[in-house]
Formats: structure tokens, C-alpha cells, sequence
């Protein structure tokens, strides 16, 4: 079974970073592939507006979901415990599959940037945003966020208690990951009515999220949670007062 279990995940891996790196392309309009956020057919905004908000919500809503540990005790029953994060990984990257084909775009300007210095500058950052999300997994645990791990050693999921990550980035701030998508999203040179719906969509999205992980973190790590949340800020670092002890990473994965 294990060989199953590890051919799933890696499988569901597989798909995640083939949508992440679309993702790259799709949110920068950049033409390394056939549909970014401003391009294609523009139809009736009504219909547009429905198709894209309806699919922003799928996503919104199987990715908190299926990530609140109630859901996963019922899950638990009909999926095997070393496949659950992979099926989670697995879903939430069909559904941004999903978005990208479906995507309605509104490529009318919000607004443009023509100085070529500030140009590159938010070009620039766009860069560091997916950086700063793509190196946040590695400072918890990637391969646990994405289900390998769970998948390869069945038993270390079940057995290891979760445990709280306050080093690198975390020391500065609760949600790196979360941060380095709002930079992506928000820093473009050009910016569309159809990508400002989706900035302001999915940065609400992401306040939620945290909302609902928050409360789930400080179920699982007490005391020692609200402590970290008193010491670092959760989304921006306006604040580097006293800095968050460091501490290992190798349970506790962001959902």
C-alpha cells in the first residue's frame, strides 16, 4: 500500500506544481502559456462577473473546508489518512486548473505604470511575492504541506505531535506565505479591472483564511500561540519588536 499511497501523492504533487508554475504565468501576464489573466475573449461583463466570482468561491471554499480538523475527522472515514493532505493538495490545484480555463478577462486598465524604473521595480516584486511563497513552504515542512511525507512514511503523521514554527520569515510575521501572494497579486505594472477583482477577491480570501486558521492553531498550541501572535505581527512586518524564539519545523503545516 505504502507504493500506492507514495505513487498518489506524488501524483497530486505533480499536478500542484505544474498549476503553481501556471499560476506564475497566468496572475504576471506572462505569454509562456496559451491564457493569462487579461487575455482571451472578452464577453458580457455580467456573465463574466458571475463565471469568475463563482470560481474564485469553489476554490475559496474547498480550500478552507476541507482544512478545518472537523472536515478531517469525517474524511478520515471514507479517505486513508497518508492520502488526505494529497487529496486536499489534489483538489485545490484541479479547481485552479479550473479557474485558469474558465477565467473571464476585464483587460480594460486600472491603471499603468510607464516609468520603465518603477515598471521594473513592481515587476521586480511581483518576483519576490512567489519567491517569498515558494521559500515560506520550505522553512515549515513542503513535503508535509503537500503530502509526500504523509504519504511515504504513513506511521510519522500519525505519531508526531505538531509543532510550531517561529524561525526565518516567521519571525517577522504569522503568514509569510500568505504575504508573498498578496505582493504577487498586487504589484503589476498594469493593472486590469479583471486582475483587480481577483487581487481583492483573494486578498479577502486570504484574511479569512487566516481568520479560521488562526482560531484552529491556537486549539492545537494553547498559550504558546497567543504568545507568538503578542510577539509577531500576522501579515505585514510594520513591527520587529522582540523577535520570536526560534524553534523547530517539522509538524504544524499552514492550510
Amino acid at each position: 500500500m505504502r507504493f500506492i499511497y507514495a505513487g498518489y501523492a506524488a501524483i497530486a504533487y505533480i499536478i500542484f506544481l505544474g498549476s503553481f508554475l501556471y499560476a506564475v504565468a497566468f496572475v504576471g501576464n506572462i505569454p509562456w502559456v496559451p491564457k493569462t489573466i487579461d487575455s482571451g475573449p472578452v464577453g458580457p461583463v455580467a456573465q463574466g462577473l458571475i463565471v469568475n466570482l463563482l470560481v474564485l468561491g469553489a476554490f475559496a471554499i474547498q480550500h478552507s473546508v476541507m482544512a478545518r480538523p472537523a472536515f478531517k475527522r469525517w474524511w478520515g472515514q471514507f479517505v486513508p489518512q497518508p492520502m488526505e493532505r494529497s487529496t486536499y493538495v489534489l483538489l485545490a490545484s484541479l479547481l485552479l486548473i479550473l479557474l485558469f480555463v474558465v477565467w473571464q478577462p476585464f483587460p480594460q486598465a486600472i491603471w499603468t505604470v510607464e516609468n520603465p524604473v518603477a515598471r521594473a521595480l513592481l515587476t521586480g516584486l511581483y518576483w519576490v511575492g512567489w519567491l517569498t511563497v515558494l521559500c515560506s513552504t520550505f522553512m515549515i515542512n513542503h513535503f508535509e504541506l503537500f503530502g509526500l511525507k504523509q504519504a511515504i512514511a504513513r506511521h510519522v503523521a500519525a505519531t508526531t505531535p505538531p509543532s510550531l514554527t517561529t524561525r526565518y520569515l516567521y519571525q517577522f510575521v504569522r503568514h509569510p506565505i500568505m504575504l508573498g501572494f498578496i505582493i504577487a497579486f498586487w504589484a503589476t505594472p498594469v493593472m486590469s479591472q479583471g486582475h483587480l477583482l481577483f487581487a481583492v477577491m483573494t486578498t479577502a480570501y486570504i484574511f479569512i483564511g487566516i481568520a479560521l486558521e488562526e482560531h484552529d492553531m491556537t486549539a492545537v498550541f494553547g498559550g504558546v500561540y497567543r504568545a507568538y501572535r503578542a510577539r509577531v505581527p500576522m501579515i505585514f512586518p510594520f513591527k520587529f519588536g522582540k523577535r520570536a524564539k526560534a524553534g523547530s519545523s517539522t509538524g504544524y503545516a499552514e492550510e
